[in-house]
């Protein structure tokens, strides 16, 4: 969101000066006063805009999982209100912080449906390092709640919004991907924790990127297929590996 690297946002506003403060407040380790510079931000807000700002940092300070997703939900509705390109940025993290939230509370069903909707607006995150974090942390979820069942209507929402999420779904979202099998996975984390423990920085270099932001879509398996040819075809893992990575590659979840 405003964090650092997560769109244009108005330096000059008084609630963005004060939620730079907290955030500079934070990384010194100084968590009272972030939360009291972040509640004077919330405070001062003279708009929805202003106010979806703010509740985005109130919700990482507080002190129960609860009041964590209704302020995540708070700034929601706000970016909601708002309804135009200031804050089409925002939702991929919203919609991540939100799956997060409804994790830790066991709602898993309501977290999938969360980060499904991440994974469809992903594209609006900046590119750069965070729009990397949004999409590694979109395809965490997504693989922790692969079980559970999307499109379920939360409190506080209509009929209308359950009908525009199935439309999504209709139009190519969460139906249209196409995860990786659970065996290919496991394939793939062996090899890469092998790397790891060998510090292999050129295979882990050009696979990471693309494993760790896969979100199941046909250009998602074509970059980890890519990667992973590219590793192989330069013949510099151990034989065994060699031939495991090559087996992989020939999966049927990858071609």
């Amino acid at each position: 969101m405003a964090d650092e690297g997560s769109g244009p946002v108005d330096p000059e506003l008084p609630v963005v000066r004060l939620c730079v403060e907290g955030m500079r407040a934070e990384a010194d380790g100084q968590a009272g006063r972030a939360l009291g510079l972040f509640q004077q931000a919330w405070e001062i807000a003279a708009d929805d805009y202003e106010a979806c700002i703010a509740a985005h940092y109130l919700a990482r300070h507080q002190n129960s999982p609860e009041e964590t997703l209704r302020w995540n939900q708070e700034c929601l509705e706000r970016a909601d209100r708002v309804g135009d390109a200031r804050v089409d940025g925002f939702y991929p993290s919203l919609y991540v912080n939100l799956g997060q939230a409804c994790r830790r509370l066991g709602r898993m069903a309501e977290a999938h449906t969360y980060f499904t909707r991440a994974a469809e607006r992903v594209g609006e995150a900046p590119e750069g390092q965070y729009g990397d974090w949004n999409r590694f942390a979109i395809a965490e979820g997504l693989r922790e709640t692969a079980s559970e069942p999307a499109g379920e209507v939360f409190a506080g929402e209509d009929e209308a919004g359950a009908e525009a999420l199935e439309g999504e779904d209709a139009a190519g979202g969460d139906s249209a991907r196409r995860y990786l099998d659970a065996a290919v996975d496991g394939r793939v984390r062996e090899l890469v924790a092998r790397w790891c423990a060998r510090a292999d920085l050129m295979a882990l270099a050009l696979t990471l990127p693309a494993y760790l932001g896969y979100l199941g879509t046909e250009g998602d398996r074509v970059r980890l297929r890519s990667a992973l040819h590219m590793v192989h075809a330069a013949r510099r893992l151990p034989d065994d590996e060699q031939s495991e990575l090559g087996a992989v590659i020939g999966a049927t979840a990858l071609e």
